[in-house]
């Protein structure tokens, strides 16, 4: 297949360039950064420039690159900037819709994110609503990710993987990441609010693998949700720092399930992050 991968010098994107390659796919990579064309040149993708907010560059990109499916990893971490995401989000999804439609493309996997449910004890699934809460910055994430929900799922083979706390090199839950540096600093305080997470490499694989499932949500996260009271302190382990007392209770988000991954045939290569903590 020819793959079009807006996003390919993200931490997934730089991931997921190498699985696509070696199983025979032709990559066309997109990034707003000059420096970086030659990064994912090295990775094994034909490089290119471009805006996503440039709607007639994007559609000119896809065009040139008559891809077969299209896959949005794009987002913009570095910053952490709700605002900027949500902005990609809607803005740069529709680009990338109307690039697609342009190009007679049906299929596109876009990423999500998972902490975009309500509260609650049970694990939701991808029927769930998406959380009502309006509170700044949760609500402009939330109405982002309702954007990009709307924009992919309006194409006949669009899907939406709903991923999880992405953990691993070069995201904020690493050594050198944000949260890293919080732990090392004792910042990282651990509370009852839960988390479901995802090893980048685990990411990148169900990506790969989406290739082939049917439209639609999809919940891409680890077998294991934990509160913050249990995973914090094997976070700060893994990392040789101090481990804080408990502060109490948070923002209670849900646990999320991913039994339709797992029917679709997901592979993680760490189920828990407690195996995957072990490797930071």
């Amino acid at each position: 297949m020819r793959i079009f991968l807006a996003g390919g010098s993200g931490v997934v994107g730089r991931t997921l360039i190498p699985l696509l390659c070696d199983a025979g796919h032709t990559v066309v990579a997109t990034t707003r950064t000059p420096e970086k064309t030659s990064i994912l040149a090295d990775l094994g993708a034909q490089p290119v420039l471009v805006d996503v907010f440039d709607e007639a560059a994007v559609r000119a990109a896809v065009q040139a690159a008559r891809p077969d499916s299209i896959v949005h990893h794009l987002t913009d971490l570095a910053a952490g900037d709700s605002t900027t995401n949500a902005r990609l989000r809607t803005t740069g999804t529709r680009n990338l819709v109307a690039a697609a439609r342009a190009a007679d493309v049906d299929n596109m996997i876009a990423a999500s994110i998972a902490w975009i449910y309500e509260s609650g004890p049970r694990p939701a699934d991808e029927d769930q609503p998406l959380d009502p809460d309006n509170t700044e910055p949760r609500r402009t994430t939330i109405d982002g990710v309702r954007a990009l929900e709307d924009s992919v799922l309006d194409l006949a083979g669009g899907i939406v993987l709903t991923l999880g706390l992405l953990y691993g090199p070069g995201t904020w839950y690493a050594r050198d990441g944000h949260f890293g540096h919080a732990a090392r600093a004792g910042r990282l305080q651990p509370t009852e609010s839960v988390a479901s997470f995802l090893h980048v490499e685990d990411a990148a694989a169900a990506t790969a693998e989406a290739l082939h499932w049917p439209a639609g949500v999809v919940n891409v996260v680890d077998d294991d949700p934990a509160a913050g009271t249990d995973w914090v302190p094997v976070f700060c382990t893994a990392l040789g720092a101090p481990v804080t007392p408990a502060t109490g209770t948070l923002h209670l988000r849900r646990p999320v399930s991913n039994r339709r991954a797992h029917r679709l045939g997901l592979t993680l290569r760490y189920p828990s992050w407690r195996q995957g903590f072990a490797t930071l």
